[in-house]
């Protein structure tokens, strides 16, 4: 299997997204969502988007906003990739951006429904770059710490890459990778001391433990 890639989420900190970088993640992300305990405000972004260094991507997590909405900000501070919620979106043309499609799954009957996503995206010609799949927890968008039923995923295979996030940390990533075998992990308060507030230790452990496997 390949080198499994890691994205860190929910970075408030230039110092954080720093040793991100520091530590080998292939990507870091910028949650735009005002409801987050995560949250950054678009008009104070620089410091963190000056503090990303060349070859990291940085991706902005965006809810509640139509793909042209999230393109147009995307655009405006130079971001990468654009995650978006697969459910209640239109699905425009997101060119020249690569998009994260975000499933939140609970039992069979979300596999399914990550299907017919699938099936009516490739009709359209407009598969989304991988799909992020999170835990689903009612009433609450990521970052909760609840992790992903794993189990429902290990034979689970999409046309295109899967992110898993979820209630990972550095001692349980390590079996999610060897369940799951997804192309990539995305962590938030599993690397954290507070919501927002990345703790280095846990930052190397985890990335330590993706390694491992």
């Amino acid at each position: 299997m390949s080198r499994t890639r890691v994205k860190i989420c929910g970075l408030t900190r230039p110092d954080d997204v720093r040793l991100t970088a520091d530590l080998g993640a292939d990507a870091v992300g910028f949650n735009f969502y005002p409801k987050s305990p995560r949250y950054v405000d678009p008009r104070e972004a620089g410091p963190l988007l000056r503090a990303v260094p060349p070859l990291l991507d940085a991706v902005g997590v965006f809810v509640d906003l139509k793909i042209r909405q999230a393109s147009a900000l995307a655009y405006q501070l130079g971001l990468g990739t654009i995650q978006c919620f697969a459910d209640g979106n239109d699905w425009e043309d997101w060119h020249p951006f690569r998009m994260l499609a975000v499933f939140r799954v609970r039992d069979d009957s979300s596999i399914r429904e990550m299907e017919r996503h699938m099936d009516r995206w490739k009709s359209l010609g407009r598969l989304p770059n991988a799909i992020l799949v999170d835990a689903h927890v009612e009433g609450q968008l990521g970052g909760t710490g609840q992790t992903a039923p794993w189990h429902l995923l290990k034979n689970f295979r999409p046309a295109v890459p899967l992110i898993l996030a979820g209630g990972l940390t550095p001692d349980n990533v390590a079996e999610a990778i060897r369940t799951v075998r997804p192309y990539g992990v995305d962590v938030a308060s599993g690397v954290e001391s507070n919501p927002g507030k990345k703790d280095p230790d846990k930052m190397r452990r985890f990335m330590e433990s993706v390694r491992s496997v």
